[in-house]
């Protein structure tokens, strides 16, 4: 999937007031590259002039080799020369831009890295597991519920899962603990033979909620995990994706979802639905289409397992994260300059 903004070339507002300098966030992950090009707005929120996304699958066979193949090299490198392009064309100078699992397992990161520099001019910062769940975390905390004690985060990525338990303070949310699995919906669909029938979907839920389990364990040696006072949080293609044709949805539309609250036995029901069907019925789907059909499946058994280790009755789905993370990073940061 490939998306667009338009260009605004505008650098003073109303009455000449001048505006503040664009800023832009890139995340490069194992399945997806995307970008967001927004503006710090005087109330201290982010007003989006510009996105670009395109599924590059980086890390396509990455979990078995090692390495990044060169075909994923390619792709990857074309869907940031159109990024370098935006950013170009807007005149953003400052930005940030991440790689995360499938770079920080690759045996052969640097190519791309090195490429990447020489090609588009983009200087790509491999991040850590603990990195990436921090910049989730400030991404996605501004929709934690007042009504809530806190939530549990979780980002399902193309190669790793990230869960992050956030308490709600006065201040900024609290991180209380939170853990990365090297498992997302592209390697853990790779790992078990890229299935896509219920049986498939049964062994990759034992896979995640045997990891999981772990991660459950050790939060719980970290204090009480009240599940009346927590509401799930999830970040990704897997938990909007499901939202959406929750909402029966024709397609994906993102100012429809985003923000949005569910109850969680309405997201297993399709969960439930979407394992009966084949793929070609998956694709058939306005929110997956063809680029999805193949990975959802491992999408909806991460997210089973989760739900299963933190029973918590709502769900609400974030279409931010880590770029919004990065963008409000990089807002201070102008700010205290």
């Amino acid at each position: 999937m490939e998306k667009s903004g338009k260009s605004h070339k505008r650098h003073h507002g109303p009455r000449g007031r001048r505006l503040a300098p664009l800023l832009a966030a890139l995340d490069l992950g194992t399945n997806n590259c995307r970008l967001l090009i927004a503006r710090p707005a005087r109330d201290g929120s982010l007003h989006v002039v510009d996105s670009f996304s395109r599924m590059v699958r980086l890390g396509e066979g990455a979990a078995q080799s090692g390495i990044l193949s060169e075909a994923a090299i390619e792709r990857t490198v074309e869907a940031l020369k159109v990024c370098a392009q935006h950013i170009k064309r807007h005149g953003v100078r400052r930005i940030r831009a991440i790689a995360t699992e499938a770079c920080r397992s690759a045996g052969n990161a640097q190519v791309l890295v090195d490429r990447v520099a020489e090609e588009t001019g983009i200087s790509l910062s491999i991040v850590t597991s603990a990195e990436e769940a921090r910049l989730a975390a400030v991404g996605c905390a501004p929709l934690i519920s007042e009504d809530y004690d806190g939530a549990l985060a979780f980002d399902i990525g193309g190669g790793s899962t990230e869960v992050i338990w956030l308490r709600r303070t006065d201040a900024a949310p609290s991180l209380v603990d939170f853990a990365s699995i090297p498992l997302g919906v592209m390697s853990l669909a790779e790992a078990d033979g890229n299935g896509t029938d219920r049986a498939a979907f049964a062994a990759m839920r034992a896979v995640m909620l045997e990891r999981l389990g772990a991660v459950r364990r050790a939060m719980d040696c970290k204090g009480a995990f009240d599940l009346a006072r927590h509401h799930l949080l999830g970040t990704s293609g897997t938990v909007t994706t499901l939202a959406g044709v929750a909402m029966g949805l024709p397609r994906y539309v993102r100012a429809r979802v985003d923000a949005t609250w569910h109850d969680c036995t309405t997201i297993l029901s399709v969960v439930d639905m979407l394992v009966a069907l084949d793929r070609k019925g998956r694709a058939l789907l306005g929110c997956i289409g063809e680029e999805r059909a193949d990975l959802i499946l491992a999408g909806c058994a991460i997210f089973s397992a989760i739900r299963e280790l933190w029973p918590c009755a709502r769900l609400r789905v974030a279409d931010r994260g880590l770029r919004e993370g990065i963008l409000r990073e990089l807002m201070a940061e102008a700010a205290a300059q």
